[in-house]
């Protein structure tokens, strides 16, 4: 994909690209994740409340939750794999597409992607299980696909060039302070969305608009 000439229809547009953050933000996997999380964590031997879980590990990659876990228990330990083996039972059974994002997804006219701190597997997985894969077939992009995640803007760097577009004709859509710390460092038009597990006091970041609901992105962004 090439950045668009001057004739596109890109350009009667605010921006060229939304990119999209997915846990929490397509679809609302983060309440099931904080709350599975809590439970591991305690079977491990570190009992967190949800509250510690959001503040600490809501928008890192599962690498730096690794790091972290096995820094505090001491010992190395695969929590990815015991977290995946009662997530994915919890997420066929409850995971759903965030209130309002179909619409909005329906109602833009500009290509948008997916740039998740998740593994792309587990991205793919949680768009399939909502029926959102087929809108973001080939532009997905992973923290596993850079050097350092959120809150580095090396991921929202990395998406703008695969899908041709400059930075600050990019609007980023994110529900974590990582997230929204990453999309200002990059550059781009940051919209935090409190409608999840993170408040709108802690998303308030300068440069970065608070919106609490998707279909108010629709005004915002497809206008």
């Amino acid at each position: 994909m090439t950045v668009s000439d001057a004739t596109s229809p890109r350009d009667e547009y605010r921006f060229s690209l939304v990119i999209f953050d997915c846990d929490g933000v397509l679809v609302d996997s983060e309440r099931l994740a904080v709350r599975t999380e809590v439970e591991v964590l305690a079977e491990l031997g570190w009992p967190l409340s949800e509250g510690d879980v959001i503040e600490r590990f809501v928008g890192r990659s599962p690498g730096y939750m690794q790091a972290a876990i096995e820094r505090q228990l001491g010992a190395p330990i695969d929590f990815d794999r015991l977290f995946m083996q009662r997530h994915d039972e919890v997420f066929a059974s409850e995971l759903r597409a965030v209130d309002g994002v179909t619409e909005l997804l329906d109602a833009l006219q500009i290509p948008v992607c997916v740039a998740s701190s998740g593994t792309h597997d587990r991205i793919g997985r949680s768009l399939a299980l909502v029926g959102l894969a087929d809108r973001f077939e080939g532009r997905i992009f992973s923290a596993s696909d850079v050097a350092l995640g959120k809150p580095a803007p090396d991921l929202f760097l990395h998406a703008a060039s695969a899908m041709g577009t400059e930075p600050g004709r990019c609007a980023v859509v994110e529900d974590s302070v990582p997230g929204v710390e990453a999309g200002r460092a990059a550059g781009m038009s940051v919209f935090a969305y409190a409608g999840g597990v993170t408040d709108a006091a802690a998303l308030a970041r300068p440069g970065a608009t608070v919106v609490d609901s998707m279909l108010s992105l629709i005004t915002l962004l497809a206008s």
